[in-house]
């Protein structure tokens, strides 16, 4: 694991696995559209290939060229909100999520900016495995998971508190 200055752009394109802050907690992601590396993230997080991922969008563009979104996305985004989005084609993204939505933020902080710079979708996932409490700082996170992540990307003091759901402009309770 490298921990020096890189061009996140190239790396996330390259295929390459992140822990990164959000504007809550500490998530673990990677390009969207690259299925070996959201395959990586499965296997690292323990996760079953069922279970969705959620991504941060590029844009509000990609946004509203990939979903139907029949209310006012830039209430929520950006900000700690997970708007549960249809998908305009069900196959879009299916090896991120099998059904007909997909989770998707636009966390308001710094890292977020350099990842929409890529272009692409990217995996945000909370960095613990399930069942165990989210992490704030890089110290909460397993050795175990640290070991095979390719980049760690440290940030402030984060809330702890996961994003909100929102389904159909409406807050859902987790």
């Amino acid at each position: 694991m490298e921990n020096k200055e890189i061009d996140v752009v190239k790396e996330i394109l390259a295929g390459k696995v992140f822990i990164y802050p959000t504007d809550t907690i500490y998530g673990i992601g990677c390009d969207a559209t690259n299925e070996s590396a959201v395959d990586r993230i499965k296997k690292i997080k323990i996760r079953d290939s069922s279970k969705s991922f959620s991504v941060i969008a590029p844009s509000f563009e990609w946004i509203e060229s990939n979903f139907i979104v029949d209310f006012e996305i830039k209430k929520y985004l950006p900000g700690p909100y997970t708007l549960l989005l249809k998908k305009k084609d069900v196959n879009f993204l299916k090896w991120i999520s099998v059904n007909d939505r997909i989770g998707v933020r636009i966390p308001a902080n710094e890292f977020t900016n350099e990842i929409q710079k890529a272009g692409v979708p990217f995996v945000t996932t909370s960095v613990n495995l399930s069942g165990e409490p989210f992490a704030t700082t890089l110290n909460d996170i397993r050795d175990d998971i640290l070991e095979q992540v390719d980049y760690l990307v440290d940030g402030e003091n984060l809330s702890g508190k996961p994003s909100t759901l929102i389904l159909d402009g409406k807050e859902m309770v987790r």
